[in-house]
């Protein structure tokens, strides 16, 4: 019989990540280890606010399904078991960990790949006055793509001023649900002329039915709108791209189904994450594999990542190891 346990984590941030939503100094995570004789799966997850998440809300939901998952459960099961969210997320992870690890294979086999490429991310610039995000933008300005939030007083001011400070730098805009339809009118088609090759979730997910029929000067991309399958077809009339993260589609199981039915649908893939650890942004590397943008910069936020953790070369993410996960 299996023994699962969770814990809480706080892991230190080097700066402040502030969206238009708020700030946070620490990425607060939860860990699920499902232990089977030799073999130890492992998952990570982050209790979201946005969501109605809480750290002692995912442990208590974990708890609620020790006995299930101790007894064997897998993660077809699983998908019954929980909602969508960061609690089935740890465990999922998890189970792909402990089956990979009970096979001898690497977990991407199991989900159907020959081999697991490296991915390039992009990184991610905090919300704040145009001169301290430019300044941001300035040291980071060799990687090949920047993430900008937006949602300030003078948005268009802070893209103007990283595009100028990081002019090679590919950029990603991401507005967190801030902007009303009328500011994205007027802001799309600067945000063009400053050569930004996507804009996130510019509307609030409750509004986003404004979007149909509209045709933006930038590529939208859905981000909070999206969870799991449910939504697809509603994005699929809204938006070009969706942002698929593991914590919204409460693991790799549900995420790798959503990202195959979207391919058929035609949208575009950004695979993201939540400022986390290394082992949150293993398995999304399985999912990252093809997607148009890549957003797992979570270990570079922060002042340390765990022991093992990714290879990161600039902005380069290379495989995970056994030991990582997977």
């Amino acid at each position: 019989m299996a023994a699962l346990a969770a814990r809480a984590e706080r892991w230190p941030l080097a700066a402040a990540f502030v969206i238009a939503r708020g700030s946070k100094t620490e990425a607060e995570v939860v860990v699920a280890e499902i232990a089977d004789g030799p073999h130890r799966g492992r998952g990570e997850a982050v209790p979201y606010a946005r969501y109605g998440e809480t750290v002692e809300g995912v442990l208590d939901q974990i708890e609620g399904v020790r006995r299930i998952v101790e007894a064997g459960a897998g993660r077809g099961e699983l998908q019954a078991l929980l909602p969508p969210g960061a609690a089935r997320n740890a465990l999922d992870c998890a189970l792909w960990d402990l089956e990979a690890k009970r096979a001898g294979v690497r977990a991407w086999t199991l989900a159907g790949r020959a081999r697991l490429d490296p991915v390039k991310t992009c990184f991610t610039i905090s919300l704040g006055p145009p001169g301290e995000m430019a300044e941001a933008a300035r040291a980071n300005a060799r990687r090949p793509m920047l993430k900008l939030k937006i949602g300030g007083a003078d948005d268009l001011g802070a893209v103007a001023a990283v595009h100028a400070a990081a002019p090679r730098a590919r950029l990603i805009v991401d507005a967190n649900e801030a902007l009303s339809f009328d500011e994205l009118r007027r802001l799309a088609p600067e945000l063009a002329r400053l050569e930004v090759k996507l804009l996130e979730q510019p509307l609030a997910a409750a509004e986003d039915a404004a979007l149909e029929g509209y045709e933006s000067a930038v590529p939208l991309c859905a981000d909070e709108s999206l969870h799991t399958r449910a939504e697809l077809a509603a994005c699929a009339r809204r938006y070009g791209l969706v942002n698929i993260k593991l914590d919204k589609t409460g693991g790799l199981t549900e995420a790798l189904a959503l990202a195959a039915e979207a391919r058929a649908m035609g949208l575009g893939l950004m695979v993201g994450c939540m400022v986390a650890t290394s082992l949150a942004m293993a398995p999304a590397l399985i999912l990252a594999q093809g997607a148009a943008f890549v957003d797992l910069d979570g270990p570079l936020l922060l002042t340390r990542d765990r022991e093992p953790g990714l290879t990161i070369t600039g902005s380069v993410i290379e495989p995970p190891s056994p030991d990582l996960w997977g």
